[in-house]
């Protein structure tokens, strides 16, 4: 089990990501765009600059949504490896069954 303070400060990463991403899209694309004049770039990059850090969406870590483990991480279930398989010997997730060959 991760730490709670760690959960608590990767979920807070999450909602100031997801509230700064259009204006970090709208700044990036007057950035990339080759017609914007060379004021309008230094203006956006220095805008970005000036932005949280946490309002990166780079920096949210993907987590196990049982325990917090930041490791071995499958996106489909939003589960650690470790818990996926408990669940699915368990028969606890749908389609998900022991494989035999």
């Amino acid at each position: 089990m991760a730490k709670v303070s760690t959960i608590a400060k990767n979920n807070r990463r999450i909602k100031m990501s997801m509230k700064g991403e259009a204006k970090r899209a709208a700044l990036r694309k007057v950035i990339s765009n080759p017609e914007s004049t060379e004021e309008e770039v230094m203006n956006a990059i220095k805008k970005l600059q000036k932005m949280p850090r946490d309002t990166s969406r780079i920096r949210v870590r993907n987590r196990c949504g049982v325990t917090g483990r930041p490791r071995g991480y499958y996106r489909d279930f939003q589960l650690s490896r470790i818990h996926l398989r408990e669940l699915a010997h368990q028969g606890l997730i749908p389609g998900v069954t022991k494989s035999s060959w």
